[in-house]
């Protein structure tokens, strides 16, 4: 296929080469049904007549408060093809994200999911000086706001694309904002471009590939690697119907590609040991033997090595009794898992590629289009983050506390944004003259060029006994635990670290049940001392690895979990830790001996 320089090019050249392919899938009636390229084509010329119906003109901007669908992507390629600015948004975002995001970003339209969000922001049309009018997706067809007349209208009268250049922005990315306000993240069109054709450099996908996707589109990762990734290949989008039915999904889609970020990896490794911890005593063995062999197998083929016919022979019997099992339940077609947006445990790493499905993470961020780097056929090390793309170079800067082969990871190359919008200051903080873009990463190069990512320089503190502590590849190693759901570790200026350990009901559950424990609801258990002895066991077990001054010594359990609802976790899923401090710093702070006072704003 032809190279590209604007997501309007790549969207023609892909309808053009690949015009009778399914694009979109999506569960209606109980069963999905496809459209195909050229009808999302005329689905997206419809959508494009209509949003210049209703002023949309160059360098305007259209936002959506909407989850991923067939409409999310015809309203966002129409947009791009009026030369405007296409700005997504959660619809589990606070409102008053929402109202900012709107303001800042000078939206003219607002297209929503709903009536309910419809009329929640509806109001703001008198108060936004530069928002006009708000269109609902999902309502009455017959008022003057609903989405099917926006179309009609663009069908009745069809507008020709307006071709932008490759140096226009196509749209805002607002960050998730673990901290403050979220800043846009201001990306060109060749930004995107050129990240989405250096990363099918090394990993190729062809057409007839098939993505169950539920990586929301509002951000980067889903937006750039799946969502124009994919269609710029011809390729299929089965979208799930929700977070909780992607096993139901994946057996009716049968995808041969899974992007997810870890937590999604992580509960399909929870699943799998689940059901293999209440299997038989015989069904314990032969999995615990075929993940050793796969083990080995991967060991002996690492490098270009060759594995040994034994090794060899017992992995196809296992691959047959126990490993073609788990894939089924995936939809039996899947080969690979690219994981983005944070570190992926390796241990989880290994243990879906043990599957015989080929686990890739890459890294970047929001501000890097977002692909920097990735793992690929042929060039992969489980637990680094890849090598970087083809003409994106990064670099290592010291950071204090470490040696010089580790330090903040920086990026420059044809992917860097063009700056945060209306925040000058704040651009000049992270990009330098040339370019480069201050990640904020801690990360090292090893000998082989690949990039391994150590946390957040942010994020590290220095205990009272001067060492460096960086939580989140702690905290991913320690919720292996079926026992723990979520874990955020703190200890800046103390004597150790202690936790905030949200229990994995079920499996507390199932515990106290099997060892008689009497009680009425999870909450119960959280004082018990048989409980509070499970988790000193279960932080020592899967804290083998980790060094020992950065293991918990102490900490705090509760059942009520992390999420975007209570401001704990932003809508991709990070820890806001200032939050969690927020609620749970005078808990923490009561299990040190002399209640000193920890956090990020302690004296």
């Amino acid at each position: 296929m032809a190279r590209y320089e604007t997501l309007v090019e790549m969207l023609e050249q892909s309808i053009e080469a690949h015009g009778s392919n399914p694009i979109f899938g999506t569960k209606q009636g109980g069963r999905y049904e496809w459209i195909t390229y050229d009808e999302f084509g005329e689905l997206v010329d419809a959508a494009r007549g209509g949003l210049a119906d209703l002023g949309i003109e160059r360098e305007d901007t259209v936002a959506i408060i909407a989850d991923n669908s067939v409409e999310w992507a015809a309203c966002c390629y129409a947009t791009f093809g009026l030369s405007a600015k296409f700005c997504p948004m959660y619809e589990d975002q606070n409102p008053k994200d929402w109202r900012y995001i709107l303001e800042d970003s000078g939206a003219k339209i607002a297209v929503v999911a709903d009536q309910e969000i419809y009329e929640e922001v509806s109001p703001w049309i008198d108060e936004i000086d530069t928002l006009e009018r708000v269109i609902f997706l999902d309502g009455p067809r017959e008022d003057d706001d609903a989405w099917s007349g926006v179309l009609e209208a663009g069908r009745a009268e069809p507008v020709s694309p307006n071709y932008p250049d490759k140096d226009d922005i196509a749209g805002f990315i607002y960050t998730s904002g673990t901290t403050g306000k979220p800043k846009g993240v201001l990306l060109s069109h060749w930004n995107l471009c050129s990240d989405i054709q250096a990363t099918l450099d090394v990993m190729p996908i062809e057409s007839s590939d098939v993505s169950l996707s539920f990586l929301p589109w509002a951000h980067s990762f889903g937006q750039t690697a799946e969502l124009h990734g994919l269609i710029s290949k011809g390729a299929s989008l089965g979208l799930v119907e929700s977070v909780d039915t992607i096993l139901a999904n994946a057996a009716e889609v049968r995808p041969t590609i899974l992007m997810a970020v870890p937590r999604i990896f992580n509960k399909i490794y929870d699943a799998v040991h689940k059901q293999i911890r209440q299997g038989s005593g015989l069904k314990k063995k032969l999995f615990s033997m075929a993940m050793n062999n796969s083990n080995r197998l991967r060991d002996q083929t690492e490098d270009g090595g060759n594995a040994g016919a034994w090794t060899r022979m017992l992995d196809s019997v296992f691959d047959k009794l126990i490993f073609s099992g788990v894939r089924e339940k995936l939809g039996g077609r899947l080969r690979w898992a690219i994981s983005g947006g944070a570190a992926l445990s390796p241990e989880v790493a290994k243990f879906i590629d043990n599957l015989h499905i080929e686990v890739y993470e890459g890294y970047g961020l929001t501000e890097t289009s977002p692909v920097a780097a990735c793992n690929a056929p042929g060039a992969r090390k489980i637990g680094s983050v890849g090598r970087p793309l083809p003409g994106v170079d990064i670099s290592i800067r010291p950071v204090e506390g470490y040696d010089d082969d580790i330090g903040e990871i920086c990026i420059n190359g044809p992917i860097v944004m063009q700056g945060y919008h209306n925040l000058p200051e704040q651009t000049d903080q992270v990009l330098d003259d040339d370019g480069t873009f201050h990640t904020g990463d801690l990360g090292r190069i090893d000998d082989d060029g690949f990039v391994w990512i150590l946390g957040r320089v942010k994020e590290q503190y220095k205990l009272e006994n001067g060492k460096y502590v960086v939580p989140a590849p702690v905290e991913e190693q320690l919720k292996l635990s079926p026992y723990i759901d979520q874990i955020m570790i703190e200890g800046t200026g103390c004597p150790y670290n202690v936790a905030v350990i949200v229990a994995d009901g079920e499996s507390l559950r199932e515990y106290a049940e099997g060892e008689g424990l009497e009680f009425d609801s999870i909450d119960d258990l959280l004082d018990h001392p048989r409980v509070r002895e499970l988790f000193e066991r279960e932080l020592e077990e899967w804290g083998e690895e980790v060094k020992s001054y950065e293991l918990p010594k102490d900490f705090v359990l509760t059942a009520e979990e992390f999420s975007t609802d209570n401001e704990m976790l932003t809508p991709t899923l990070k820890l806001k830790r200032r939050n969690i401090m927020a609620a749970y710093g005078d808990d923490l702070s009561r299990l040190y001996d002399d209640s000193v006072p920890i956090g990020r704003n302690a004296a």
